[in-house]
């Protein structure tokens, strides 16, 4: 679990980020998942888009995805979401999480 100085220095971190998935109007599909698994575990930090077409709000995706990944949510606002997973070796994210 994060705590608000964590979470804020994860979300300084995201505001640069562009997303890299974009959450559609199908479901959220086991490859959508796996692909965000996979992204989280090269990135550790990732941000993503819920189009306005989704059957889902930003919220919704975040959680579903961040149960499903084993991640974090970091920050939602609008139609963007942060999530954060921690490497288990050689956290590039280590003296922010301190």
């Amino acid at each position: 679990m994060l705590t608000s100085k964590q979470r804020a220095a994860l979300r300084k971190a995201a505001n640069g980020l562009d997303p890299v998935f974009q959450v559609g109007k199908g479901e959220i599909d086991e490859t959508l998942i796996k692909s965000a698994a996979d992204c989280l575990a090269a990135r550790e930090l990732i941000k993503m888009k819920v189009l306005e077409t989704s059957l889902y709000s930003a919220r919704e995706a975040a959680e579903l995805l961040a149960e499903q990944t084993g991640a974090e949510v970091v920050q939602v606002i609008g139609s963007k979401f942060v999530l954060f997973l921690k490497k288990k070796k050689e956290s590039r994210f280590e003296d922010l999480l301190k």
